[in-house]
């Protein structure tokens, strides 16, 4: 069987959880399609509540979808629930593992639950891989909590998964961990894995994610390559330092949204498809204002998604 164009397929995909006691009915996904390029490493961005574990948790066979369709590694989970969830490994935000239990034999134990004889067992190996080597005799609950959450990734290997879920993976572990994770992420990537992430850091979406899908009350409202999702805000800066303090605005200037920098900077907020740099700084210099300096800022994924989850409020 060859491999797939997409990694994860969804169409229409819906989830509603019934009203319980005082509780209303909530409509968690509200027919959602996404598809995921097999080989890519996909971002998954959104605030609290705004359905993004109800999509992994449907994909991994923990919640159940009220209505449309979801494949695997082009394999529908429902026809084929356990082949489609066995292309997938998940590595939830919420650490879970018993801890009297040692790395190996956790991974050992995982190994089993998916029926991978013992003879293709990497468990050293992926130990060795996310830095537990080690480790792999220490009790689980020996270990820190940066060590508990490469467990928590190496488990998820333990199957060989073409698909790796990563939901939260980074949450409260410090710089140097977070790094560490990284290279072995893109390292995975590299060798073929497909990776779906889920952050709040959104410079780490930014500087690793091929494609973003942008969710916000249970709706897809941006699903993009991050080069053309950071297109959407068409709002630059332009910061000249001038040669001379500038104490007031110019009359001439006042048309702009412009403002002076407590360091005396003059900033220039414009719409790049509006107006030119070039044009801008003409209109300063007629001014008599001479410029020592300028810098332009671009907005970033923070301000994309900022600026898009507002909107859809």
């Amino acid at each position: 069987m060859s491999a797939p164009d997409y990694a994860i397929e969804v169409e229409k995909l819906e989830k509603v959880y019934a009203a319980s006691g005082k509780m209303p009915e909530k409509r968690a996904l509200n027919a959602i399609d996404i598809k995921i390029p097999r080989g890519s490493i996909f971002g998954l961005l959104g605030p609290n509540g705004a359905g993004k574990s109800t999509f992994i948790n449907i994909l991994a066979g923990l919640v159940t979808k009220t209505g449309g369709k979801a494949k695997i590694w082009d394999m529908d989970i429902d026809q084929h629930p356990r082949a489609s969830r066995a292309a997938i490994g998940v590595v939830n935000q919420e650490i879970t593992m018993d801890p009297f239990f040692t790395p190996e034999e956790a991974l050992e134990l995982q190994a089993g639950f998916y029926g991978v004889p013992k003879s293709e067992r990497r468990t050293l190996e992926i130990l060795e891989a996310v830095g537990l080597a080690d480790k792999r005799d220490a009790y689980v609950r020996q270990l820190s909590g940066g060590m508990k959450r490469r467990l928590m990734i190496a488990k998820a290997l333990v199957h060989n998964p073409p698909v790796l879920i990563l939901d939260e993976p980074t949450a409260g572990v410090d710089v140097e961990l977070r790094r560490s994770l990284w290279q072995y992420v893109r390292r995975l990537h590299d060798e073929g894995t497909t990776i779906i992430l889920t952050t709040h850091y959104l410079e780490e979406a930014e500087e690793l994610c091929d494609e973003i899908a942008i969710i916000n009350h249970g709706e897809v409202i941006a699903c993009e390559p991050t080069s053309q999702l950071l297109k959407r805000l068409d709002q630059r800066l332009l910061i000249i330092t001038p040669r001379e303090p500038v104490d007031a605005i110019p009359d001439e200037l006042k048309d702009l949204d412009i403002r002076i920098r407590q360091n005396g900077d003059l900033e220039i907020s414009y719409r790049n498809t509006e107006t030119g740099i070039g044009r801008l700084l003409e209109k300063v210099r007629a001014t008599g204002i001479s410029v020592a300096d300028l810098a332009t800022d671009q907005p970033n994924l923070e301000d994309v998604f900022v600026a898009m989850t507002t909107e859809a409020a």
